[in-house]
Parts: C-alpha cells; sequence; structure tokens
C-alpha cells in the first residue's frame, strides 16, 4: 500500500497531529509558544472541535505540551527534539523500506538521485 493510500484513511485528528507536530518542529510553533485555541485551529482547519482537541490530547498525553488553565495550551521545551526523533524513525521504519523498494524496482541509483539535486 502506497503512503498516499495509507494517509488518505488515516483518522482527521491524525492528520491534524501531524500537521501540528510538523509546525513544532518547523519553529512555526517554538518552545515556550501558545498553540492555537482549538476554536482557532478548528475554523481554520475546518475541522470539528472535538476532533482538534483529540488531537491536542495526544500532544499533552506525550508530555509535549503543557496547559495552563485558563490560558492555553504551551509547546514545553524540547518536544521539537523528540517529534524530530520520533518522525525520523517512523520514516526509517516504514516509509523507507517502501521507498528503497520502489527505488530498486525502477532501477534508481540513490548517489545518481543525490547528484541531481
Amino acid at each position: 500500500m502506497s503512503t498516499t493510500s495509507t494517509n488518505q484513511a488515516r483518522p482527521v485528528y491524525l492528520k491534524l497531529r501531524d500537521q501540528i507536530a510538523a509546525a513544532i518542529i518547523e519553529g512555526v510553533y517554538p518552545e515556550g509558544a501558545m498553540l492555537p485555541s482549538v476554536r482557532a485551529l478548528a475554523a481554520e482547519q475546518g475541522a470539528n472541535p472535538l476532533t482538534v482537541a483529540k488531537a491536542y490530547q495526544q500532544f499533552q498525553n506525550d508530555g509535549l505540551v503543557e496547559v495552563q488553565r485558563g490560558v492555553g495550551m504551551y509547546v514545553v521545551k524540547g518536544a521539537a527534539d523528540t517529534l524530530r526523533a520520533r518522525e525520523r524513525d517512523q520514516f526509517l521504519s516504514e516509509e523507507w523500506p517502501e521507498i528503497r523498494a520502489r527505488m530498486e524496482r525502477l532501477g534508481l541509483d540513490p548517489l545518481r538521485l543525490l547528484e541531481r539535486s
């Protein structure tokens, strides 16, 4: 199964979680930054607020954000490094084997691909 079809079958809250994780890794939400409110992100993404809350809950359960009651949710120190390491491990264990196999089927040489960049 290709990554594209796998991604389409993923629940919306996981897709949102991936988008938020990417924003944290890329520094859109750096350490100490407040994440958008559930309602604001839901409106921005055209998602149900409960779906956004479920995505945020995963970050809270993983210790990547901290909630300050009545104020908001903040990115904790080290969150970007933790997320980057998790995504790297996931890429190497799940996506890379598929990519490598496809490259072999197509007769693509990784070194020649790198020369083209």
